[in-house]
């Protein structure tokens, strides 16, 4: 007779065993000690409740930066330690924890629960999530913008850089202080002064145009009033300069020519 009582109990315990949901630990007395796993979506319903709930991404930031879920806010697991984070002040709140593969999540959802958070729900990581997800986009629209310049007597001119590194190697050069090169004539084509220092050349066969600053073997550069055909590197250009224009303001013999960089406010 006992047997057959043994038997339902033991069922019966094993049934309230499976009934348990992922994550939820039960106590000695029965009672749930963990937090709550649910399904992404069981998590995607209480998103669309109007309760109050928060949507905790527990990845670092860069990672949050990079796409997260909607209105979700970011508090890295890392930073989760034995008191109430700032951003998460009540306890009763229902918090919908995801991470990127649910390790991290599952982590932070305990600890949460351990200092006191009633209503914590982990749902894994978004590699696995099928809803949107948004990036933050930087906004550079206020950011100072490099103009390069060119200073011939008192004649200022703006120039464009190429896509080089050899221009690149410039710009860093004069962005960090006024370069100052003595021009001398090069035939009909421009003048040409010495380099305090070597830039890197990524010479190419070219004819060289009127407003053209040329990097002549890495060591020596050029402004040109006139078409000059060789091998060269370019540096920029002046924009809306003719060849003649130039070749007035650069006048004949010597000619002190100033390179910087200026920044917008």
């Amino acid at each position: 007779m006992k047997k057959k009582l043994i038997i339902p109990l033991i069922l019966a315990l094993l049934l309230l065993g499976s009934c348990t949901p992922a994550g939820q630990i039960l106590d000695g007395d029965g009672m749930v000690n963990s937090y709550t796993q649910i399904s992404q979506d069981e998590a995607k319903k209480m998103m669309q409740a109007d309760d109050g709930h928060i949507i905790l991404d527990v990845r670092r930031q860069d990672e949050f930066d990079a796409g997260h879920i909607p209105g979700a806010v970011c508090i890295p697991n890392e930073s989760i330690e034995d008191t109430p984070p700032a951003g998460l002040p009540d306890l009763n709140q229902i918090i919908l924890v995801y991470c990127r593969s649910g390790r991290r999540s599952k982590e932070a959802a305990q600890k949460l629960f351990d200092m006191g958070y009633t209503r914590v729900y982990e749902f894994g990581g978004i590699i696995d999530w099928i809803g949107e997800t948004m990036k933050n986009e930087e906004d550079h629209s206020m950011d100072p913008i490099a103009i390069p310049g060119l200073l011939v007597g008192d004649r200022y001119y703006t120039f464009d850089f190429e896509s080089n590194s050899s221009a690149d190697a410039f710009f860093e050069k004069i962005k960090k202080e006024t370069l100052t090169v003595v021009m001398h004539d090069q035939d009909s084509s421009g003048k040409i002064g010495d380099l305090p220092w070597e830039l890197p050349a990524n010479d190419v066969e070219m004819t060289a145009e009127p407003g053209n600053i040329i990097l002549c073997a890495g060591g020596r550069i050029m402004l040109c009033y006139g078409e000059s055909t060789g091998s060269y590197t370019k540096l920029g250009s002046i924009g809306d300069v003719t060849g003649e224009e130039l070749s007035e303001v650069l006048g004949a013999g010597d000619v002190t020519a100033e390179f910087s960089v200026g920044w917008t406010e």
